[in-house]
């Protein structure tokens, strides 16, 4: 290979050095770039009288720079979008938290309303039907409607469907539960009138107080119901 040639690969190695000691400079943020292409370019005529064994070592060690600070600049970014992402994932996550916490407290403040609203009904009404000596299945299903929320309806009636047959005066022979709900002991109904054994407003009543209080609602007493066929 003749000088010249040598020459003419010197330079174009310099050149790739130049533009990795570039590379370095914006990566870091030094201010002294140009000096450093300055010096390089200075140095271009020594790199003619390196042997020419020696120059694909140059040109590969030039090369190997330029991809390593390529690879940490990538990584950088890639640790900084990263980062981002996990603190906007975080954000949000806080965000739906509060608002999951916020609509069980509403949720938990309707059910507490529903509740207090059902049992001031339930008051009022088991007192304002007139005493008979009898009720009808309809009659008491008519008491039962007036009393009990419209939403647990039928959830209510499906315990009385299974429990009595809306027979208030229903007695098991063997256990001795007694009326619509079959409380056992029967003097359960006391606590929500004396007259418990002749009004079934009085025991539903007591039965709406009952599935609300060891519940939540007469829903869950019926979820409860269907997976033990108790109550």
């Amino acid at each position: 290979m003749s000088r010249i040639s040598v020459r003419g690969f010197a330079v174009a190695s310099a050149t790739a050095v130049t533009a990795v000691g570039s590379v370095v400079g914006v990566a870091s943020g030094s201010t002294a770039q140009n000096n450093d292409a300055e010096a390089t370019a200075a140095g271009t005529t020594l790199l003619a009288d390196i042997p020419m064994g020696e120059q694909a070592q140059v040109q590969t060690a030039s090369l190997t720079q330029q991809a390593d600070v390529q690879a940490i600049a990538a990584d950088a970014s890639a640790k900084k979008d990263a980062e981002e992402a996990a603190r906007k994932a975080a954000a949000e996550t806080a965000v739906a938290k509060q608002e999951k916490a916020k609509r069980a407290a509403e949720e938990a403040k309707k059910r507490e309303a529903e509740k207090e609203a059902a049992s001031r009904d339930a008051e009022r009404e088991s007192t304002s039907f007139a005493v008979q000596s009898s009720y009808s299945t309809s009659q008491i299903q008519a008491m039962a409607r007036s009393m009990v929320p419209s939403g647990q309806w039928q959830c209510f009636s499906n315990i009385v469907d299974h429990e009595s047959s809306w027979n208030y005066q229903a007695v098991n022979p063997s256990s001795g539960a007694y009326g619509l709900f079959q409380a056992l002991p029967a003097g359960k109904y006391a606590s929500a009138g004396a007259d418990w054994r002749t009004n079934p407003a009085t025991q539903i009543k007591w039965g709406l107080n009952y599935m609300d209080s060891r519940y939540g609602s007469p829903c869950d007493a019926w979820a409860f119901w269907q997976a033990n066929h108790w109550y």
